[in-house]
């Protein structure tokens, strides 16, 4: 039996509940979508669900602005689906995980309304203000308003602070009635029978309540500069000890600061803070650029593993509900290469060391969308970041092609179910729009294809499952300086096993390492699989593959995992 806690073998699904399943012909999703697709969901071979918001809110920032922390949104369901979810999940097999959004809270929340009111009112204190009469407040960076983190509210000629959007006000965490009321929510979830939280841009809530002047913050240094304050490590310590050490469940925070000892303080077991990390260097590595260096990307990898190797743990990740689709950002999204790429990505995703996530969809290589104009695009950001380009006088086809690229709303359209209309995820018109790709990729195609993305992310499910080494075991970066080839061996006592990617769209060869010549493959995403279930049978299809040599040949985004001569573990 493994001594290791559940969550580092955990293979985690994240669920979009706006974007997964509509069954109330609204447009949006919900969850009784959720429930009805729960045996596909099982199918894929995923232990854990992560749930984006499903909180009651006004929807300014797509449910991360929270307006009652312990109910359920209307346009989703209701509390007793929620429970239905949760117990259905729970017979599958399957874990809880939920978004946990308390750095801020919505504008429209009771202990913001409550704040608003009067200086002296019970709540003030649970928001940052700054009186007006003490003049403008220092400069204060904004993810999603472009005029600053500061909003005057004349009711008591304040102003109140957001980091993100202005109905996304900051919570005051220096307040310990904050803390104990954050503690409470988490109770009141992990009662009822949920296994963990993603703590949303947590690194935020440190906030130094005498407001001195910062350096000039833009999107690209502000972790750095306002992220992960010194108190950040204590809030999560208290959360620990007072709540999380009374359940079997686990937190990950998103954002880790910005090197990796801050990753290392804040999951190593004996700070006692958090059980892992979800840090951003590597996605921010491949963001607004046109073609990332391999090479770069690579050393990233290295560098967080064995930066993290018997002292923290970290989270596998390639895309999720903030960045575009993975296929179209490391991959190649083009007809000729999309299934393959795709199937390299999840191949990097599921073969390496800590808990991996993939995105829904991810499963499928969905893709990003081409929109003409603004219209389509639901996103706030998005939406804020294209009034601000007009207003500049930028050349407006070239930032629409930059969102086209990288928007969220890339990964926001709907779950692509069927060539149906509207992709069989509503009958009526969707919240965003389906991306027009539906037709052909969709689960209905994939499911009757064996050599799918689908299939072939059921094998790797099956092959982490099966081999403890691809969670547990070493990693040993293979040919660092090679611009195309993406390889490693993982080893674990008396297992090894040694990945091999072809990141581009040229044949190439690569090396064998002499423990794995005459070794034998157990996924191959060029291969013909005969059912993702039997990863052991020596009937599946490798005809590709001439292992008998010092090197191979693998083709473009060709991914292969090859066992050594070494018993199975």
């Amino acid at each position: 039996m493994s001594t290791h806690p559940w969550y580092k073998s955990a293979i985690i699904y994240q669920i979009y509940p706006r974007s997964f399943q509509d069954t109330t012909g609204d447009g949006i999703g919900d969850l009784r979508g959720i429930i009805n697709r729960l045996d596909y969901v099982a199918s894929l071979g995923i232990t854990a669900v992560w749930l984006n918001p499903v909180y009651p809110s006004p929807n300014d920032d797509n449910g991360y602005d929270v307006s009652d922390y312990r109910g359920i949104m209307l346009e989703f369901g209701t509390m007793a689906d929620f429970d239905e979810l949760l117990t259905g999940l729970h017979a599958r097999g399957i874990k809880l995980v939920m978004d946990l959004v308390v750095n801020h809270s919505s504008d429209e929340h009771r202990w913001f309304q409550e704040s608003r009111k009067s200086r002296d009112n019970e709540y003030r204190d649970y928001y940052h203000w700054w009186p007006a009469e003490k003049g403008t407040p220092p400069a204060r960076f904004s993810y999603f308003d472009p005029t600053g983190g500061w909003t005057y509210d004349e009711t008591t000629n304040a102003y109140y602070l957001h980091y993100f959007g202005h109905k996304q006000p900051d919570l005051n965490w220096q307040n310990p009635k904050v803390r104990e009321e954050v503690k409470d929510v988490m109770r009141f979830w992990l009662d009822k029978g949920v296994d963990g939280f993603r703590m949303d841009a947590f690194q935020f809530v440190g906030k130094d309540t005498t407001y001195p002047e910062l350096p000039p913050t833009t999107a690209a240094n502000a972790v750095a500069v306002y992220g992960l304050r010194p108190e950040v490590h204590g809030y999560l310590r208290e959360i620990k000890r007072e709540v999380m050490d009374h359940y079997d469940a686990f937190t990950v925070a998103e954002g880790a600061g910005s090197t990796i000892q801050d990753a290392v303080d804040l999951s190593s077991p004996e700070r006692e803070e958090l059980n892992m990390v979800y840090h951003f260097e590597i996605a921010d590595y491949a963001a607004k650029k046109e073609r990332f260096d391999l090479i770069g990307l690579k050393a990233l990898f290295t560098k967080w593993d064995q930066g993290l190797a018997g002292k923290g743990w970290d989270s596998i990740y390639l895309g999720n509900h903030d960045v575009p689709r993975m296929v179209s950002k490391y991959g190649n999204d083009s007809p000729e290469h999309r299934v393959a790429s795709a199937k390299c990505l999840n191949t990097l995703l599921l073969t390496m060391r800590g808990t991996t996530f993939t995105y829904q969809g991810d499963e499928l290589g969905m893709t990003n969308v081409d929109w003409p104009t603004i219209e389509p695009y639901r996103d706030l950001q998005a939406r804020n970041q294209y009034k601000t380009a007009l207003e500049r006088g930028d050349d407006m086809n070239e930032h629409l092609s930059f969102l086209n690229k990288f928007s969220r709303d890339n990964a926001r359209t709907p779950v692509q179910w069927s060539d149906k209309s509207n992709a069989g995820f509503t009958t009526a018109e969707p919240w965003i729009g389906v991306n027009p790709n539906y037709r052909s990729i969709n689960v209905v195609a994939q499911e009757a294809d064996p050599n799918s993305v689908l299939h072939h992310f059921r094998q790797l499910t099956a092959l982490r499952k099966a081999y403890p080494v691809l969670v547990h075991g070493g990693y040993e970066p293979i040919l660092p300086e090679d611009g195309r080839i993406f390889a490693y061996v993982r080893t674990l006592d008396e297992a090894s096993l040694f990945v091999a990617m072809n990141w581009s769209e040229e044949t190439v060869d690569c090396v064998l390492p002499e423990l794995f010549v005459g070794g034998r493959p157990l996924v191959d995403n060029y291969g013909s699989a005969n059912g993702e279930e039997d990863i052991d049978s020596n009937e599946v299809n490798y005809s590709s593959l001439n292992l008998q040599t010092s090197s191979f040949c693998l083709s473009p985004w060709q991914a292969v995992v090859l066992q050594s001569s070494t018993p199975k573990p």
